[in-house]
C-alpha cells in the first residue's frame, strides 16, 4: 500500500487550502487514514484521522472546527480541509494508514506514510 501526498502550499493567516492522499495497492474502505504534521525540531503529531464506516473522525483540539476531514472512495482519497489557517499551522503534513483513531492517532502504530506536504501560513 502506497500513499501520496498533495496539496500543501503558502496561505495568508484565515485563508484555506485542501490536502489530498491517494491510496493505491489497496482499497480506501479497508484503512484507516491519519494526517500528521511536523515542524521541525519537534516530533510528528496527530491532526485528524478517518475510519471507514460510521465512526466519528478524529481532530486534535488545535484544529478542532477549522480542519474537516472526509473520504471519496471512488477516488481512493481521503481529504484535510484546512480553513481559517493560522500561522501555528505551519508544517509539514503526513498522511498514513493505521489501526485506529481514538483516542488519538499515534504516529508509532501508523504506516505506509505518504510524502510530506509543505504548508505555510504566513502573511
Amino acid at each position: 500500500v502506497q500513499l501520496q501526498g498533495v496539496g500543501g502550499g503558502l496561505v495568508q493567516p484565515g485563508g484555506s487550502l485542501r490536502l489530498s492522499c491517494t491510496v493505491s495497492g489497496s482499497s480506501l474502505d479497508r484503512h484507516i487514514v491519519g494526517w500528521f504534521r511536523q515542524v521541525a525540531g519537534k516530533g510528528r503529531e496527530g491532526v485528524s484521522c478517518d475510519s471507514p464506516g460510521y465512526y466519528s473522525p478524529y481532530y486534535a483540539d488545535s484544529v478542532k472546527d477549522r480542519f474537516t476531514i472526509s473520504r471519496d472512495s471512488a477516488k481512493n482519497t481521503v481529504y484535510l480541509q484546512m480553513d481559517t489557517l493560522k500561522p501555528e499551522d505551519t508544517a509539514v503534513y503526513y498522511c498514513a494508514i493505521g489501526p485506529g483513531c481514538w483516542p488519538g492517532p499515534h504516529v508509532y502504530d501508523f504506516e505506509s506514510w505518504g510524502r510530506g506536504t509543505q504548508v505555510t501560513v504566513s502573511s
